[in-house]
């Protein structure tokens, strides 16, 4: 392909293809020139050209880092339709693999203008080698100090911290971000802080903290944490069961007192340490941190001592002392409480009283006795049976009418004994077996009530399904049953309409007397009654007048009355009105109304039948006259 131009204006166009490098060719007004062949652009990404690219300019370089592994090369022609080849291929844009790092690669780019001119550009990628730092910036340890101070050459290190101290926190930073960080073994990130638990007191915990190059060399550095040994010979918690320290436990308070009960014959104590590291002794045997030990009490009214020393762990020992007091043998043999159950004391309750009575009903047959103790090493018995105190005693009654004597007997820790006295006294049984009050709904006894009569009648429409009865005891000890329960109220279904039902309730005596009470309740039959009560018509007039037991009327409406209703009302509201073959008012609904159309000169009929809730039917027929025009 021939590339040519013409320019016109010569001394303009020599200054400036002289400026261009181009050749010119011809004289006079006009000239043809033929352009250079080279690149427009040149770029590498990543990555920056050096020097900065000029199409004059033929060689370059890239410095790329030792992470990068690939670019990609970009080249443009300065002129349209020339070719480009990247290491040979002819492409304006390659990404190229680079060499292993610390390696150049180079790229030949060579721009043709017909295969027949041709312009080549070298760069050489400069991929950077791996680095070679494994050293530490810097390496802190919290709580502590390292012994020598940092130095990155500086590998071995100490650091002293006190008894307490239970774990370290270690932060290692990096000299080279590339390079990678372990703290024992386990992989750790530069400047962020590991925490390191300690062994125990007296004792050192290694740590290694090492950092490998990006080229692989690893460096490691050690730190060994020495643990102080503890001084701790406090205890952290003392505790005595049955019984309380006085004054209440402190650790820096070494002697105490436990008050016990005479009955008391010996007492757990718990100490348990501060610091696990110390040991210690109870009464001059080996005792575990919050085990318990068991300590046998002298007798009633002396003292018992416990001797509890902690030794530290750096040798130092305190002595904890617990003197147990126990009580001598009382002589208290009173009751702090007496009651029974049903019924109550008479007179009420007292310490120094031992006679009582109860009065009870005749049909409880046993009586539940209670008795408490003042002093808690007391004894009791009920009817010579030992009890414990405050535990409910069941006693057996005599027959209704008959007194029941039962005797508390309370000794005393020294042996010293008091009496108490309950007469229970229980009543006759009652003979009652009367009712209070009966009454049925719906409906009325016949005759009214009576306690002393037993046999009632009840008259109930026949719409009446079932009746309540509610039955009420003179005495409330007496049962009721029957067809109605003991609870004394029960809804009776009742038979169909016209029949009787016999309802019977008897009440049983505590004594095992009877009486037997009986209701009958009547349903009514059903009603015969199928008359109207009310007829009415919406034009004209009835007639004849209105009468139940007339069945036919004639009414005379004016030409203009095109129809007329009829409003019926039953005399029993239960029958059934109906008109034209459908039901216009049902049991129940009292009034019905039928409409009807009237045609100009003739007579219409408007029927209502009524049928009695026994069935039978009676009719009753309207004759409506409308007049011609």
């Amino acid at each position: 392909m021939k590339r040519f131009f013409t320019v016109v204006g010569p001394y303009f166009a020599i200054g400036l293809f002289i400026a261009s490098g181009l050749s010119v060719y011809g004289c006079g007004d006009s000239a043809t020139v033929n352009p250079v062949v080279e690149l427009r652009s040149l770029s590498v990404d990543p990555g920056t050209i050096q020097p900065g690219f000029s199409g004059g300019t033929t060689r370059y370089s890239v410095e790329l880092t030792s992470s990068t592994t690939s670019v990609t090369v970009s080249a443009q022609p300065a002129v349209s339709g020339d070719s480009v080849t990247i290491n040979g291929q002819a492409t304006t844009s390659q990404v190229l693999t680079l060499d292993p790092p610390g390696s150049t690669t180079v790229v030949d780019i060579v721009v043709s203008e017909s295969n027949t001119s041709s312009r080549t550009y070298t760069v050489r990628l400069v991929r950077a080698g791996l680095a070679e730092s494994n050293s530490l910036e810097s390496l802190a340890v919290s709580p502590g100090t390292l012994a020598p101070d940092f130095d990155p050459n500086t590998l071995p290190y100490t650091v002293t911290v006190a008894s307490n101290i239970q774990s370290v926190n270690v932060t290692p930073t990096v000299q080279d971000s590339n390079a990678t960080l372990t703290v024992n073994g386990q992989a750790a990130t530069s400047g962020q802080s590991r925490t390191i638990t300690l062994n125990g007191p007296g004792q050192s915990t290694n740590m290694t903290i090492t950092v490998t190059a990006q080229n692989g060399n690893p460096k490691t550095y050690f730190i060994a944490v020495s643990r102080g040994v503890s001084n701790n010979n406090n205890l952290q918690s003392l505790t005595a069961s049955p019984g309380s320290l006085s004054p209440s436990f402190r650790a820096n308070t070494t002697n105490y007192t436990v008050d016990v009960a005479s009955s008391v014959t010996s007492v757990s104590v718990t100490p348990r340490l501060q610091d696990t590291d110390a040991s210690m002794t109870v009464n001059g045997q080996t005792t575990n941190s919050g085990q318990v030990r068991t300590i046998t009490l002298n007798g009633p009214g002396s003292n018992t001592f416990i001797t509890i020393v902690v030794l530290a762990q750096n040798g130092t020992q305190k002595i904890y002392t617990v003197g147990v007091s126990r009580a001598a043998l009382g002589g208290n043999n009173n009751l702090e409480r007496l009651s029974v159950s049903p019924g109550s004391l008479s007179p009420g309750f007292s310490a120094s009283r031992t006679s009582y009575t109860v009065d009870v009903e005749g049909r409880v047959s046993s009586i539940s006795v209670t008795a408490a103790v003042e002093d808690p090493n007391a004894s009791v018995a009920i009817n010579g049976e030992g009890t414990n105190s405050g535990q409910a005693r069941s006693i057996g009654l005599g027959p209704d009418g008959s007194s029941t004597g039962i005797q508390v007997i309370v000794t005393a820790q020294n042996g010293s004994q008091k009496p108490y006295f309950i007469t229970v006294n229980r009543a006759a049984l009652s003979a009652d077996n009367n009712l209070e009050a009966l009454n049925v709904s719906p409906g009325t006894l016949d005759p009214a009530f009576s306690a002393g009569t037993t046999q009632y009648t009840v008259e109930v429409a026949t719409g009446v399904t079932a009746v309540t009865v509610t039955a009420t005891k003179s005495d409330p000890n007496a049962v009721i049953s029957g067809d109605v329960p003991n609870g004394g109220q029960a809804t009776i279904p009742l038979d169909g309409p016209g029949t009787k039902k016999t309802v019977s309730i008897t009440v049983a005596a505590q004594n095992g007397e009877s009486k037997t009470y009986k209701i009958t309740v009547n349903r009514a039959a059903p009603s015969s009654n199928n008359n109207l009560s009310d007829l009415s018509v919406s034009a004209g007039s009835l007639d004849p007048t209105f009468a139940p037991d007339k069945r036919k009327y004639k009414v005379d409406v004016a030409s203009v009355v095109d129809s007329i209703t009829v409003s019926a009302t039953k005399s029993d509201p239960n029958a059934v009105l109906s008109a034209a073959g459908s039901v216009i008012a049902g049991a129940g609904v009292p009034t019905g109304q039928v409409s009807a159309a009237l045609g100009l000169g003739t007579t219409t009929s408007v029927s209502i039948t009524v049928t009695a809730p026994d069935g039978k039917q009676k009719t009753y027929t309207i004759d409506v006259t409308r007049p011609s025009r």
